[in-house]
């Protein structure tokens, strides 16, 4: 049986297990360590008793033949019959790393205008597109979608299947990971493909933002990301490219628990995403109020206002206007960045930035390793001499 296994031949009592435990799974009972169902099989018990008397012990599992599976693979998500950027995004980063591999690149296609938008994913790189030409795709349902996809992956064997980290994406994949038996790294801010070990390596932000942590899936196929929108560049299109189109059936006598009735389209939101000049604020202007001085430089160069977490926490500006991992991926000509720390998370928002301008009070601050211009100096006063100067102009 699997799990926390304490050899009571060999266990003294003696507790360093107990309080090395983060979980509180472990209490000293009848001068014995016995386990609870808190545990969450951490480890640090073990590495803790100085008498080899607790290990963790895991069911044997079938082993996966690598080998079958083989080439790339895309979920190309549609709304409303028309591709998202994220669906090409992820064919232009999956025909990069198809080639590193030396495989074919798929991608997965359902919905309306399926032909059509098969004809522009090849365009954008891949080699077959699949289609399910069924009209119960049309609803975006991720019970009908999991269907599609884990019927596919059993039938063809992909190595790598890469979905975007929109709303529908992100609930999706789990489910389509968990059908299949194999693991998926959210919200990945780089992918490509191990030099010896031929695995994908997934980037993502750990521990709040604080780190980068790569991770790789040894064991089981096929490895699964998601992708978040804006991150990837989208791939040129070569109307040129030939590629082969094949049509599935139907996936079996299946049914959402929920009917879609009426689509209601609301009045589409002011986004940041697209905005070629931008002026992203921090904690670093100080007050609420200098954000008149913010609004009054955009103006004068005819840019849009972005923010970083800490003040959209506080209330000073909307959820839409952040920037960053949790908020908007950009890509403008132009960003200056006023008085912003530049946390990783922040900057995995911006990367894609052509010119960026860091306006900071400390030379050691983050946001300065991602900057092609660093201002060093109070980020207010700067700010007002530089209103100054767009007005003397």
């Amino acid at each position: 049986m699997s799990g926390l296994h304490i050899e009571l031949e060999k266990c003294v009592g003696c507790g360093l297990c107990v309080k090395s435990c983060d979980a509180s799974a472990l209490a000293v009972e009848n001068k014995k360590a016995a386990v609870n169902n808190a545990c969450v099989m951490c480890g640090m018990c073990v590495n803790s008793c100085p008498f080899g008397a607790i290990s963790i012990r895991k069911e044997e599992k079938s082993q996966v033949n690598l080998a079958s599976y083989k080439n790339i693979w895309v979920f190309a998500e549609q709304n409303d019959g028309k591709l998202t950027d994220v669906a090409y995004e992820l064919t232009g980063k999956g025909r990069e790393l198809a080639e590193q591999r030396g495989c074919g690149l798929h991608v997965l296609l359902a919905g309306e205008n399926a032909e059509k938008n098969a004809k522009k994913l090849i365009a954008a790189g891949a080699d077959k597109v699949i289609i399910y030409t069924d009209s119960r795709a049309c609803s975006n349902s991720e019970e009908i979608y999991t269907e599609y996809l884990s019927a596919a992956i059993t039938k063809y064997c992909p190595e790598i299947v890469l979905f975007g980290a929109t709303k529908f994406g992100r609930s999706l994949a789990p489910r389509v990971a968990a059908r299949v038996q194999t693991g998926l790294t959210a919200d990945c801010t780089e992918l490509s493909i191990d030099s010896e070990s031929q695995l994908l390596r997934q980037t993502r932000p750990a521990f709040g933002g604080n780190l980068m942590a790569t991770i790789i899936c040894p064991d089981n196929r096929p490895q699964m990301a998601t992708v978040r929108p804006g991150i990837m560049p989208r791939p040129h299109s070569d109307k040129l490219r030939t590629g082969k189109i094949i049509h599935e059936p139907p996936a079996g006598k299946i049914s959402a628990k929920t009917e879609l009735l009426k689509k209601i389209k609301t009045p589409p939101s002011e986004s940041i995403a697209d905005a070629e000049k931008l002026i992203v604020v921090g904690r670093g202007i100080g007050n609420q109020k200098n954000l008149e001085l913010v609004k009054e430089a955009a103006r004068l160069i005819g840019a849009e206002i972005g923010c970083s977490r800490p003040l959209v926490d506080m209330g000073w500006c909307e959820y839409r206007h952040q920037v960053g991992q949790t908020g908007c991926t950009v890509a403008p000509k132009l960003l200056i960045s006023v008085g912003v720390s530049g946390a990783v998370q922040h900057q995995a928002g911006i990367a894609r930035a052509e010119n960026i301008i860091a306006i900071n009070h400390d030379p050691e601050a983050p946001i300065f390793a991602a900057a092609h211009c660093a201002v060093v100096g109070d980020a207010v006063e700067i700010l007002k001499e530089l209103i100054t100067a767009l007005k003397s102009n």
